[in-house]
């Protein structure tokens, strides 16, 4: 990075800042809703924006175009099918939470079961994005920044060093987000940023295929498909290490209804809108984006293989930083640099809000003070916002200095309650006989053989493993049901709090989103572009 780059950055995230706070004015963040729901205000774009940026971390840039570097295309599974989950999240999910008037995913468990499975999921949020998200995505996402911009050889210090001061520096500017305009601040700032993201990540392999064909768009893409036609097929093998085929329709598909439907991180985000129809609306642009994401989270990766050939094999994480390099024109780094430090800052701060969200509405006011008036609830998640930001901060150098094996470790920290959280969740939606008991057994015995797993299913893969979990989940809900049971659930009071009228073209948009996901597979197999 020059000087220009250098101020262009700056400028770029100052004007971002400027554009956030002047939009999020009119939300007044010290009551509760205002500071953790934005006064349920945000329309499709913001919330679309919100959930992408949230969910879009610079180590799946980094990671996902280093496993395509080697395996080619199946790895696009992880985002292009999302897409079905979230055509779900808006068609099954949406409005049933916004029907119920919910805050969190733990309100949800509260009324259908019991305070204390409600407190159990919350801990099981709180832990894992304290523990495995937070301190993780500074830590990579610095480490990718510096691996992209050099930030090192720019400050004359040690890589250390200025993954460190990066990491800082994005903790505390995100700390600060929450502070002054809440998530309503936050979301503006992500739709720009996700914009940039968008037009910067398309504007990479753009450039890479340009550069393969000689200033040939189409020429570049002959070429990759003249000489690594198996790279761009998209069916992984029974065995893969990547993504088997037959998860798809298993392992793959519960993970993504875990995560795109029953996460408070990305939830929460929806279930700010002002409206059902514009949360539905944002959760179809999210899927688009999912699909289309394959483009500049996956095919670069292809490209950089057939620019830099086998080189790169003994480390493939550099194959998106080495192509950013060779192909990215010098006055153009500040701005790639300013929507990477945004995509980093986006994830960080949206898992912060969330953790603030369900700290201060779960604990501290029906556990630690019971008569704590609205604006006493929202302080004491800015407290817990400084707090938990301050804890990420020093925590996520100290990740550099852990076993090999503690990032792959954390990552799959989310298998511990992901499966019975789908299953007590769509047990709630379609069973009036499921128990508080029930739900309390589910998750315990699968913890306890999910750590076994770990153990004895440590050379299977993990996908097939949360297959075999989510089947045995809903076996165990269902038989300790039926083994005590509590009568039938009826609930005819819903504390509704913004219109819950559908989006007209809902279904229609579902259908539209299905088919592209089934065509952008048939695009990359071997009836499409994979075809030898």
């Amino acid at each position: 990075m020059n000087l220009f780059s250098m101020i262009s950055f700056v400028v770029i995230v100052a004007c971002v800042w400027v554009f956030a706070y002047s939009r999020s004015r009119s939300v007044d963040t010290s009551g509760s809703e205002g500071y953790f729901m934005g006064g349920r205000s945000l329309t499709a774009l913001p919330i679309a924006g919100t959930i992408i940026m949230t969910n879009l971390s610079t180590e799946q840039i980094v990671g996902q175009n280093g496993q395509s570097y080697h395996a080619g295309m199946e790895v696009m599974a992880w985002e292009v099918t999302a897409a079905i989950a979230i055509v779900a999240l808006a068609l099954i999910f949406l409005p049933k939470y916004f029907k119920y008037g919910i805050n969190t995913i733990s309100d949800f468990i509260e009324i259908r079961y019991d305070t204390v499975t409600k407190r159990i999921v919350s801990i099981l949020f709180i832990v894992t994005y304290m523990i495995s998200f937070l301190p993780v995505v500074l830590y990579s996402g610095a480490l990718v920044f510096n691996k992209i911009f050099h930030i090192d050889e720019l400050l004359g210090i040690r890589p250390i060093v200025a993954i460190i001061l990066v990491a800082v520096i994005i903790g505390i500017v995100g700390v600060l987000y929450l502070l002054i305009g809440g998530l309503s601040l936050s979301a503006n700032s992500d739709t720009v940023y996700g914009v940039g993201l968008l037009a910067c990540g398309l504007l990479i392999p753009f450039l890479g295929l340009m550069n393969l064909g000689s200033g040939s768009f189409i020429g570049g893409l002959d070429y990759i498909v003249d000489n690594t036609p198996q790279l761009l097929n998209s069916v992984g093998s029974i065995d893969s290490a990547v993504v088997p085929w037959p998860t798809l329709f298993t392992g793959m598909l519960f993970n993504n209804l875990y995560f795109w439907c029953t996460n408070q991180m990305i939830v929460q985000k929806a279930l700010s809108g002002k409206n059902l129809a514009e949360a539905q609306k944002g959760a179809f642009m999210v899927g688009v984006f999912k699909i289309f994401g394959a483009l500049f989270l996956v095919f670069p990766g292809i490209i950089a293989r057939n620019i830099f050939g086998d080189s790169l094999l003994s480390n493939p994480d550099n194959a998106y930083p080495f192509l950013v390099s060779e192909v990215l024109p010098q006055m153009l780094f500040g701005v790639f640099a300013a929507v990477i430090f945004g995509a980093i800052l986006s994830s960080f701060s949206g898992a912060l809000n969330s953790t603030s969200t369900l700290f201060a509405l779960d604990f501290y006011k029906p556990m630690i003070n019971k008569d704590a008036d609205d604006k006493q609830v929202a302080r004491a998640g800015k407290i817990t916002t400084v707090v938990v930001g301050v804890i990420s901060i020093v925590v996520a150098p100290l990740i550099s200095l852990a076993p090999a094996g503690l990032y792959q470790f954390v990552q799959e920290f989310n298998g511990l309650y992901n499966m019975p959280l789908l299953v007590i969740i769509l047990f709630a939606f379609y069973s009036k006989k499921a128990t508080a008991l029930s739900a309390k057994v589910t998750i315990g015995v699968h913890i306890v053989l999910y750590a076994l797993s770990k153990v004895f299913l440590a050379d299977i893969h993990f996908l097939y493993v949360l297959s075999l979990l989510f089947f045995l989940d809903v076996f165990i809900i269902w038989a300790v049901s039926k083994a005590r049971p509590e009568g039938k659930f009826v609930l005819d009071i819903f504390n509704t709090k913004v219109d819950i009228k559908p989006w007209k073209y809902t279904k229609l948009a579902s259908i539209i989103v299905v088919v592209v996901v089934i065509l952008t597979y048939v695009a990359f197999s071997p009836w499409g572009l994979a075809a030898q």
